[in-house]
């Protein structure tokens, strides 16, 4: 198994590591409507949005497009605000269903483990 989150060893040998690893490879390897580069750079964007130690402050190298990036800001800082008019905007720029599902779910993802890998590290002093 690789080193999840970005080659640290946060999980390899952890109880959850396998899952994490399966939850990272279905949600940004494995075919969808949208491609697997912005899948993840929109996990990137959000895992430094949700505190990725290391990861390059959002906006440097932006491979996100407007308006995928304010959606993937707004997943990321504040999901429980996201409403159907944020959906709309996306599907009016020519998203699918399908597309939106994946770009959120890419998003949740980046923000929670970069969440989770800011919190191990506080346990572990390292922060």
């Amino acid at each position: 198994m690789h080193n999840l989150f970005h080659g640290k060893k946060m999980f390899k040998d952890g109880r959850y590591g396998e899952l994490v690893g399966r939850l990272r490879q279905a949600v940004l390897e494995e075919a969808g409507v949208t491609d697997v580069s912005l899948r993840a750079a929109v996990e990137a964007r959000a895992a430094a949005l949700g505190g990725r130690a290391g990861a390059a402050e959002p906006g440097a190298g932006e491979a996100v497009p407007e308006p995928v990036r304010a959606f993937v800001d707004k997943v990321a800082r504040h999901a429980h605000l996201v409403t159907d008019a944020d959906v709309e905007g996306l599907r009016s720029a020519g998203y699918s269903e399908d597309a939106i599902f994946e770009l959120a779910a890419s998003a949740v993802l980046g923000a929670g483990c970069g969440r989770l890998e800011r919190g191990l590290s506080a346990l572990r002093g390292e922060a």
